[in-house]
């Protein structure tokens, strides 16, 4: 009596003929294969089966041996009976390649063609060819050995506990056959060209996945109807696959997390407008009819009253306020927050799915095996020289996009200078708003350019690098076109933020544009204001322009060519070749159609985090661009685009670690937002060093009483270099800029250099504090529940006691 686990045999499929079971086998180590023949009988008495299997030696065909193995009941392995085996329908097509008619007139095509098909045929595929006026069309079906292949290939000895089999399998999911067919069709032929190439030269025109089955996500799904309607997650995943689901999974979950944080920041903006009126700042401002401001930029020829921006003023106490600060606390702790529930939610809905275990890497070997039983193992490798290489481009592209934020720069410059230079009455007060409000739209065109170039230079980089599998590919590639986009998104508002109105000089002495234009500065009530136009303007034609042109492009587009096919042709009777004709005048599929949609999200996540001291509103527009983003992505995905091929995941992958780092940068930003552009630390130090409240008094009058006046320089107009140009300049001695320095040399005071001091400390205290309170929360709420982790570790209980169980009984036999 010989143990099975001791011949280290392979099962192979077990096929049921009337009350016995036909096991093949095979041998790990060496090349004997064989069946073993299995009474029926045994597995209905609970003990233990026993089988006599025929070995074959590897130099020839006839069995020379003969050996009694002893099997396990219940070993994990699938059971399939012979001519009764359950499979999907006949006429159940995986895929559906598409040629042009003419190519049926090129004899280098049709050969071209014929030996494609001919490669998938000798792999097990089966075919059909429908062809109407236009196009031929060629329905491809895998054979059922490849996926019993598959099942045998990912049949894992340490998986789940053994335990007794139905006879009959489950059937294999279109989600699995689907992602194997294309898998297959992706890689080279005999003659080293792929499907690819084949496109490239007019063989075939496209091919896809067939949407079949998808009613019942048409009417709980996607529907306009639906936007507040619980997602169906697994249904999703039954036909789109593990991918597409976690992302619908996250973004829903995004979703929901966002309403906490989209209502403090709007209290925080309400609560701006309970002190509209009362705040002693806007006061003075209102009433300061007697101050003077000195002209700003060269497109201000006259002295302008203080008590013109008044209005500016109220505006941006709405969100430079001491709410601010903890707003941005709170944003830092919710991001912690949202990402640590996130990873339990994920954890349910992975062991829900039974992918907790799975392997990536293994299932692409698989895969390769599938097509190519010869497939050699590609090792890891890593190229220094190839590594600097992308380092240098990389920086050389990220150098590109901070440049594109200078070329921002001296657009505001020259539009300033155009719009004065134009004398409109209606832009002559309103200069400064119509450059910001302009320079916004040039920054959002900007951005749609250069995501296009960023993703073609990400690719190439990839290509150069060449990444072992396509999971490492796309990880790679999510890692350098992310890096390219933030730079091109943030890099305008690192600008704005941190350098407007900082590297001027003063009046009299201002720093030049190629000793020409004076730089551009910030409004009179402050850069705050210059951030809040730019971050409300990007975000606000991101969230509706973007979502509308998303919506109505495919839409137009998949109408325009229904139309244009139904004028040329009449509907066919056959019904199958209909389902192909409405399948193929679907928009089409990109492999980058789902990941675009992720790195859309993850920058609405760093508009929604990073800069949100400026912005308290940015939850609240992302909480209702989301719930249409929903549904807009379900429309297009089941309605108007073919069927996405489906992926299998068990994480976000890449995505995870740029949400954790969005969350790190976020803290920075908000943090030196606060320092440096708000008025927040030069209004505390003023309130407890030069104000009336200074050394613990309490004084009748606000504490922030004579503010203003503190914060604002004295210049005088005899230093002007060409003061007869400036309008009203001959009854004007001084007038007031925004700055800490001297009146007496222009230099910066000391003021200055004790709020610098002041302000680095805050940073690096509230980016200390906030990053604690982050470690805190991710320690405090566990990445996976003790539900999840308890079911895995019953799961390894049991099955060593099974084997326990099992190595008992057969040492006593």
């Amino acid at each position: 009596m010989i143990p099975f686990w001791e011949t280290r045999l392979r099962l192979l499929p077990v096929y049921k003929i009337g009350p016995s079971f036909l096991v093949g086998l095979q041998e790990l180590r060496g090349a004997r294969t064989g069946f073993c023949w299995v009474s029926a009988a045994a597995p209905t008495s609970g003990l233990r089966l026993f089988a006599t299997c025929f070995l074959a030696a590897p130099a020839r065909p006839s069995f020379v041996g003969e050996e009694t193995v002893q099997i396990l009941e219940g070993d994990n392995f699938p059971l399939m009976e012979i001519n009764t085996c359950e499979t999907e329908p006949t006429e159940q097509w995986d895929y559906v390649l598409v040629a042009d008619h003419r190519t049926q007139r090129n004899p280098k095509q049709v050969q071209q063609q014929r030996q494609f098909l001919g490669e998938l045929e000798r792999k097990g595929f089966h075919f059909k060819v429908i062809e109407d006026q236009k196009q031929v069309f060629f329905g491809i079906r895998a054979d059922n050995t490849i996926f019993d292949l598959y099942r045998t290939l990912l049949m894992e000895p340490e998986g789940p506990a053994p335990r007794a089999e139905l006879a009959r399998p489950t059937p294999i999911p279109a989600t699995t056959r689907i992602r194997i067919v294309n898998f297959i069709l992706n890689c080279k032929t005999a003659a080293g060209e792929t499907f690819e190439d084949l496109v490239k030269d007019r063989v075939f025109e496209t091919r896809f996945p067939l949407h079949k089955g998808e009613e019942d996500l048409k009417t709980e799904w996607a529907q306009w109807r639906k936007m507040f309607c619980k997602q169906p997650i697994d249904n999703i995943r039954d036909y789109f696959g593990e991918k597409v689901a976690l992302y619908f999974a996250w973004l829903g979950w995004y979703t929901y997390m966002l309403a906490p944080a989209a209502l403090v920041g709007l209290v925080v903006f309400l609560s701006g407008f309970s002190l509209f009126e009362a705040s002693q700042i806007s006061k003075e401002i209102c009433e300061a009819h007697d101050i003077l401001m000195c002209p700003r930029g060269d497109h201000s020829r006259r002295y302008q009253r203080l008590s013109d921006t008044c209005t500016f003023a109220k505006l941006t106490h709405l969100f430079d306020n001491e709410g601010t600060v903890l707003f941005a606390i709170f944003m830092a702790l919710w991001a912690t927050v949202f990402l640590e529930l996130w990873k339990r939610q994920r954890a349910r809905v992975v062991l829900h799915w039974d992918l907790y275990g799975w392997d990536e890497e293994q299932e692409e070997m698989a895969l390769e095996l599938i097509n190519c039983s010869d497939y050699k193992l590609r090792p890891h490798q890593h190229s220094f020289l190839r590594s600097t290489v992308i380092l240098v481009l990389s920086l050389f592209m990220i150098c590109l996009m901070i440049g594109m934020a200078h070329v921002l720069v001296v657009y505001r410059v020259l539009a300033a200078a155009l719009f004065s230079s134009l004398a409109l009455p209606f832009l002559e007060e309103q200069v400064t708003t119509a450059v910001v409000v302009t320079g916004a739209l040039v920054q959002y065109v900007t951005i749609v350019i250069m995501t296009k170039i960023n993703k073609r230079v990400a690719l190439k980089l990839c290509d150069f690098e060449k990444p072992r599998t396509f999971s490492e590919r796309e990880r790679k590639f999510t890692v350098k076109f992310f890096t390219l986009q933030f730079f091109a998104h943030f890099s305008s508002l690192v600008y704005i933020a941190f350098i407007l109105g900082r590297i001027n000089g003063h009046p009299g002495k201002s720093t030049r544009l190629a000793g020409l234009w004076r730089l551009e500065e910030c409004h009179l009530s402050g850069c705050m204001m210059d951030l809040f136009v730019q971050m409300a303007i990007i975000m606000g034609l991101k969230q509706t322009l973007s979502n509308c042109m998303e919506y109505l492009g495919p839409w137009l587009a998949h109408k325009c060519r229904s139309v244009a096919a139904s004028a040329r042709s009449h509907a066919s009777r056959d019904p199958e070749l209909r389902e192909w004709q409405r399948n193929y005048l679907l928009n089409a599929v990109t492999p980058f159609s789902l990941f675009d949609e992720f790195m859309e999200m993850m920058m609405q996540y760093g508009f929604t985090t990073i800069f949100v001291a400026a912005f308290p509103l940015a939850p609240l527009l992302a909480l209702f661009s989301n719930l249409v983003e929903i549904r807009l992505d379900a429309i297009k995905m089941v309605r108007l685009q073919r069927r996405l091929v489906p992926r299998k995941a068990k994480d976000m992958g890449t995505w995870l670690q740029v949400l954790e780092t969005i969350g790190v940068l976020a803290v920075i930003a908000n943090g030196m937002v606060i320092a440096f552009t708000s008025e927040f630390i030069p209004r505390v130090v003023y309130k407890y060093r030069y104000g009336p409240c200074r050394r613990g008094a309490h004084p009748p009058i606000d504490c922030l009483t004579g503010y203003i006046n503190h914060s604002l320089s004295v210049f005088y107009t005899k230093d002007f270099q060409d003061p007869v140009r400036i309008e009203g300049s001959e009854n004007v001695t001084e007038c007031r800029y925004r700055d800490y320095r001297n009146a007496h040399d222009y230099n910066l005071s000391e003021q200055f250099w004790f709020l610098l001091a002041i302000r680095l400390a805050f940073v690096i205290l509230f980016e200390h504090v906030a990053l604690c309170i982050k470690l805190v929360a991710a320690w405090f709420v566990p990445d996976v529940p003790q539900s999840v982790k308890n079911r895995v570790l019953e799961e390894k209980y049991q099955r060593l006691r099974d084997k326990m169980r099992f190595s008992t009984k057969s040492t006593d036999v």
